[in-house]
């Protein structure tokens, strides 16, 4: 399974938050610290498969939490 989609959140709240609200779908993703290629700011993110992305999107807009950026890496942007 490549995890290679991010959401980061404007706090930890929200990015708890999603955590919550995702666990009700059957979607695989994780929290992670922000990865450095993304931000240098400290935080969390949300990890998913890129295929998964539109619905863990749409959960999230559905439920009222806001998120700062949906990122979709290739495989060579994260080894940088």
């Amino acid at each position: 399974m490549e995890l290679n989609c991010y959401f980061t959140f404007s706090t930890v709240h929200l990015a708890l938050r999603a955590e919550s609200v995702l666990k009700g779908i059957a979607c695989s993703f994780r929290l992670i610290p922000v990865p450095r290629f993304l931000s240098s700011n400290c935080g969390v993110a949300l990890q998913c498969r890129s295929e998964e992305a539109d619905t863990i999107k749409s959960a999230l807009e559905q439920n009222r939490v806001s998120f700062e950026l949906m990122h979709i890496v290739d495989e060579n942007e994260s080894s940088h």
